[in-house]
Formats: structure tokens, sequence, C-alpha cells
């Protein structure tokens, strides 16, 4: 009887382990390609205005530092920091004693040359004196002359008057000093004009023509900002930083601004269309910038390189290399090829590379 229990059991086991061995031996099905998700935007006309806001420190104008000429004995400097002086003001003087006497002596001179000159001419209507002593003596003359006017000249130098009406910035001697030629004694500036020198990226200045409007804060007069103008656009673009220099007046000068001060100057493009894209479809490599452009017509992408221009938020303009109503890649790039064939979807479906 127990024989006959175990027979069905052992067939059942047998067939059991046949099944198994049947599934273990078959191969799965072979799964669908998965299919490469991006998300476009189209490449389409829009308004772009550039602001930038740039440190600086104010500095006038003109700026002129006053120098000797003659080497000499200070006797008089009248001014000091922050006298205001007017044009032709009398600023320094030397003692000039020598040089009169020298110029008295010159003069004393020409006049005997004048003389001899004129004696000369007379004796060679005569026929006394030879065509060369006439020479000689007008070369004489000529010589007198010039000395006097060079003496007249460094008498001249030794009073330095103001070039311009301003305020004195430096004082750097004192009366009696002895100074040689060309010793720095007075810095002079007009403060009723400051200015001040920014560098701007080289793809906005294309954008920016002198006369165009700037504001200018200046930090140690409060928040307030200050009206200003581009007074100057620098023809060159430094090489290391890609920058240019804008010259900024401010116009008008604000009670309390001072050369040296720290500022902030706010520039601003005009309002211009241009083809623009969202700037996460800017890709770079190696070979530069580049997008990925969707072919409808075989459901694939193509590279187009391209030339970015001025970018605002999240926006970036594209100066050349794609069309407008081109649509263009914005996410989806990972694993991304040229060629490859893709599946545009929605925003909140895409999957972000």
């Amino acid at each position: 009887m127990q024989r006959g229990f175990l027979a069905p059991v052992l067939c059942a086991l047998l067939a059991a382990l046949a099944g198994c061995g049947s599934e273990s031996n078959s191969k799965p099905a072979a799964s669908a390609p998965r299919v490469h998700l991006v998300e476009l935007a189209v490449a389409e006309p829009g308004r772009l205005s550039y602001t930038a806001d740039r440190a600086g420190s104010l500095r006038a104008v003109r700026e002129v530092r006053i120098v000797n000429q003659e080497e000499g004995r200070l006797t008089e400097v009248r001014l000091r920091e922050g006298d205001r002086v007017k044009a032709g003001e009398v600023l320094v003087r030397y003692d000039d004693r020598i040089l009169r006497a020298e110029l008295d002596k010159a003069s004393a001179t020409l006049s005997q040359s004048e003389t001899d000159h004129a004696r000369s001419r007379q004796l060679k209507e005569k026929g006394f004196v030879s065509e060369d002593a006439v020479s000689r003596a007008s070369t004489a003359l000529a010589i007198a002359r010039a000395e006097v006017r060079l003496l007249r000249a460094r008498v001249q130098h030794m009073t330095i008057a103001a070039p311009f009406d301003g305020v004195v910035a430096q004082r750097l001697v004192e009366p009696g000093n002895v100074t040689p030629q060309h010793t720095h004694l007075l810095t002079v500036i007009d403060p009723s004009q400051l200015v001040t020198d920014v560098n701007v990226s080289e793809l906005v200045m294309p954008y920016l023509d002198v006369g165009d409007r700037a504001e200018v804060r200046i930090d140690a007069l409060g928040e307030k900002l200050h009206p200003g103008r581009i007074e100057r656009i620098h023809p060159s673009i430094d090489a290391a930083t890609r920058t240019g220099r804008v010259e900024v007046v401010l116009n008008p000068v604000p009670p309390g601004a001072r050369p040296g001060q720290f500022c902030r100057v706010m520039l601003s493009t005009g309002s211009l269309e241009r083809l623009v894209v969202p700037l996460a479809a800017l890709q770079r490599d190696i070979a530069g910038e580049f997008v990925y452009v969707f072919e409808a017509e075989g459901g694939t992408v193509r590279r187009a390189g391209v030339a970015s221009g001025l970018r605002l938020a999240d926006r970036v303009e594209i100066r050349e290399g794609l069309e407008n109503g081109a649509r263009v890649v914005v996410k989806g790039f990972l694993g991304l090829a040229a060629g490859q064939r893709v599946k545009p979807v929605e925003p909140r479906t895409a999957r972000a590379g």
C-alpha cells in the first residue's frame, strides 16, 4: 500500500522538474528600443536691453601738474590745497634778479649790434668796407636779437600762472626752496568736470554710443542716482579680459562730488529686436558654441554652430547660425548626438539631461 502511494508522488515531481527545465531554456522576448525624449523651444525675435552695473572712481577731466622750466629759489608760493584760482592768476614766483641782469646785458649788446650794422651798411655804400663785413654785422645783430628773446622767455618762466580756473589739489614746495628744473610744484584740477572710466564686455560695446545716457551712484553721497552720459568710448579691447573702456561724465557734477570717490555706473543699451533662444539651448565644446536643431521631417536633431550676443535673464541673442522659427533642444542633452532620432515632449514630461 505504501508503494502504491509513492508512485504517483514521484511522477508528479518528475513532471515538475521537466517543466522547470523547459522554462529556464526559453529566451525572453526582445524589449523595444528606448525613445530619447527632448524638450524644444522656438528661435524667434525678441527685444533685449542690457543693463550693467560697473564700479569706478571719479577723476577730474582736467588735472595739471605745475612744474618749473627754470631752476632757482622760490620767493613766493601764494596758494594752498583747496584754494580756488582763476586762469592767469600767479601761483609761484622765482628769484629772477640774475636773469634780468643777463637780459639787460643782452639788450645793451643788441643796441650796439644795431649801431654796428647800420654803420657797416653806410660804409659799404661809400666803398670803405666789403660785403663780407656787412654780412658779419648782420649775423651779429641776429644773434643779439635771439639772445634777448631767449632771456625774456626765461624771465617770464620765473613766474608761473594758473592754466585754467580750478582748485589747488597739491602743494609740494614752500618759499625759500631751491628747486631744480622740471620739479613738480603744485597740482591744479578743475572740479567742475568729473568723469569715471568703467570696463564693459566686448559683447555690449557695439550697442553703446557716445552721448548715451548713464546713471552714477556715488557711495559717499548716498543712494541717489546722478545723471551722466557716455563721453568717450576707447577704440581697443583688452585681449586678456575681453572688455573695452567707456568714459562716463557727470552732467552736472552734484554737490559734494570729489575726484577719487568710489562710484557705480549703470549703463543700459536701447531695447532692440534680436533673434533669441532660451539660454539653456546654447551649448559649448572645444569647437565653439552650438545648438541642436530639431528636424521635423526625419524626427532627428542636427548640430548648428552659432555665435551668441547679448544675454538677459534666461534668454540669449543668436547673431548668426540660426534661422527664425527653428526649433532647438533645451532639455534632454544627456546622451544626445547629431543625427539621433528624438521625440519632442511637453515641458512637464521631458527628461532633463
